[in-house]
């Protein structure tokens, strides 16, 4: 990423010396980073309220497939019923033809009685004929909106299995990739580092106390050791994006020289820590954005020592990429 390469230009910065200009770069740098970030939260929401409508109008569509099946089949026992009535009036019909064959010698009265129910016969069946073509027609729309409706749920359906397939597998990768550093990183884990799966990502935390001096941005031994065996385990991964997040405890920074406050030193770590996974960890520096975050993103009360320890980290954030789920969904 273009962002990386801008920040790695602030190596001085870890020296306690920075020219300002370099340090408003960093500064510029960090809000679109910060900005960058959002934009991917709201992405991931965006997916999830996707998949979810997709659900609701597989759903809709099911039942709407159903209740025209059920309204088909009522169609259907019509049709056979208004045949049946039509076989029972071609019968009458028939008996009535051959009543009047036989009634041509018995007088003209009652031949004129059979000749009126041989209409009123013969009307009724053409009624019945019409009513039977109009049941037809019915149903002949009613099975071409059925099989519409199919290909559609058909569709929907394999639309579904596709984004569910796709995140099952993002999420069998991401608890893969979080196996592997959890067990790369054990000889860190009493030592403030801890490996968690949420959201879809993976958060690799270490406390301030495992890498840095206090008030300082350098990171020492034990720090490096930990940032170069994660880099390790991560660097040959293609489908991710890392984002290294600095952050602080609530106290005033009372430092000098570049750093004025909680806000500077939470991205001048971030940015030493980058610097290390890059150059000693061997990682492509297009992978990796350094953001800080100050004292804003507390994950424990800073009214005890305790809690500070834990506010004072850094925050490693294995994202993956979700390129294929919106190109699905914007399909």
């Amino acid at each position: 990423m273009r962002k990386v390469l801008a920040l790695s230009v602030v190596v001085l910065f870890m020296a306690g010396c920075v020219p300002p200009k370099r340090f408003n770069d960093l500064k510029t740098t960090q809000d679109r980073c910060e900005t960058e970030r959002q934009e991917l939260l709201n992405k991931n929401r965006t997916l999830v309220a996707e998949n979810d409508e997709l659900k609701a109008d597989l759903e809709s569509i099911s039942k709407k497939y159903a209740q025209l099946k059920s309204d088909t089949i009522d169609l259907g026992a019509d049709m056979r019923l208004t045949r049946l009535k039509q076989k029972e009036l071609d019968k009458r019909n028939r008996e009535l033809l051959d009543r009047l064959q036989d009634a041509k010698s018995k007088g003209s009265e009652e031949n004129r009685k059979l000749v009126d129910i041989l209409r009123d016969t013969q009307e009724d069946l053409l009624k019945r004929e019409d009513r039977l073509r109009e049941l037809e027609k019915q149903m002949n729309a009613k099975e071409k909106r059925l099989a519409d409706l199919e290909e559609a749920l058909k569709a929907r359906e394999a639309r579904v299995q596709e984004l569910e397939n796709i995140i099952a597998e993002k999420d069998a990768a991401v608890r893969a990739l979080k196996d592997r550093i959890t067990n790369a990183l054990l000889g860190f884990k009493d030592k403030g580092l801890t490996v968690e799966q949420k959201n879809g990502k993976i958060y690799v935390s270490l406390e301030a106390k495992l890498l840095f001096p206090s008030g300082s941005t350098t990171v020492n031994t034990e720090g490096k050791k930990a940032l170069i065996d994660l880099s390790t385990v991560i660097k040959d991964e293609k489908d991710i994006t890392i984002l290294v997040e600095g952050h602080t405890d609530t106290d005033p920074f009372n430092g000098g020289g570049a750093i004025k406050d909680n806000w500077d030193l939470s991205v001048m770590r971030a940015t030493s820590v980058v610097k290390i996974m890059t150059s000693e960890g061997k990682m492509n520096q297009n992978m990796l954005t350094a953001a800080g975050r100050g004292e804003h993103v507390p994950v424990a009360p800073n009214n005890t020592a305790e809690g500070k320890a834990k506010n004072r980290r850094i925050e490693i954030i294995l994202t993956p990429n979700l390129d294929k789920l919106f190109e699905i969904i914007n399909e």
